[in-house]
């Protein structure tokens, strides 16, 4: 196995990171599948070619200690770590600022900000250990990168803060062959997207339906990121649908 080009995919039980893992296993990756719910993933594992070299491993990428283990374990097993989909995320209830409970702010920035910190730290780890050195991390930024939706600040803020996180990690890898990227996407047809297409909040306040697309569109692009050589890196990608409100004025 350690012969092999190894994926570690977070929040790989569902959406993009469930897609992501199927692409990147079709392309003859072998995907170390992590993510909370254990059942979640085990779904995902069953949706694998059946030749796919897969592991599964829950994890909760707020906890120090438990991302610790999930590196250890894939490199154990696995050999290496080549690739990090840094994926996993999650989101507030929508509130207007005053109205968010600061509990609700600290898990988002708990799982979406330090989370990917935690993960991106144990790859540097591994990345300047094995041999031969280096590796790529792919972060997952979103359009609320660039531009919020209403009521969102949690969500937003942290997606920025990505941004940061990708620059400071691609500039302190370039000595040890670590490239690393980020992919903002928007509205992806997933679980957590499905209410777009009966109506989300609106900048001037309206409820209006947008446009999805398929989140094979994403996955595709994952892995075209993935499977670039280290020499070479998208630092960013925006995999958005085409009529979606995001350029100009909506």
């Amino acid at each position: 196995m350690n012969q092999e080009r190894i994926a570690l995919v977070t929040g790989a039980g569902s959406g993009i990171g469930r897609a992501s893992s199927i692409a990147l296993a079709n392309a003859g990756w072998t995907v170390v599948l992590a993510g909370r719910r254990k059942s979640a993933l085990e779904q995902t594992a069953a949706l694998l070619p059946a030749d796919a070299r897969v592991l599964v491993h829950p994890v909760d990428v707020s906890d120090p200690a438990g991302v610790k283990e999930l590196f250890d374990t894939a490199r154990r097993i696995c050999g290496r770590v080549d690739l990090l989909f840094n994926n996993a995320g999650t989101g507030a209830p929508p509130r207007p600022i005053e109205d968010l409970d600061v509990e609700a702010w600290r898990r988002v920035v708990d799982v979406n900000l330090t989370g990917a910190f935690l993960c991106l730290q144990q790859a540097f780890r591994l990345f300047k250990q094995q041999t031969p050195m280096g590796g790529r991390i792919i972060n997952n930024g979103s359009i609320s990168a660039h531009s919020p939706r209403p009521w969102s600040i949690a969500y937003t803020a942290t997606k920025h803060a990505i941004t940061g996180l990708t620059k400071s990690a691609a500039l302190d890898g370039r000595p040890f062959n670590i490239a690393c990227g980020q992919i903002d996407i928007g509205n992806a047809a997933t679980e957590m997207t499905s209410v777009m297409t009966s109506g989300v909040p609106q900048a001037d306040g309206s409820l209006k339906p947008e446009p999805v697309m398929d989140v094979e569109a994403v996955a595709q692009a994952v892995v075209f990121m993935a499977g670039l050589p280290l020499e070479a890196n998208v630092q960013f990608m925006t995999v958005m649908a085409t009529a979606m409100p995001f350029i100009g004025r909506g």
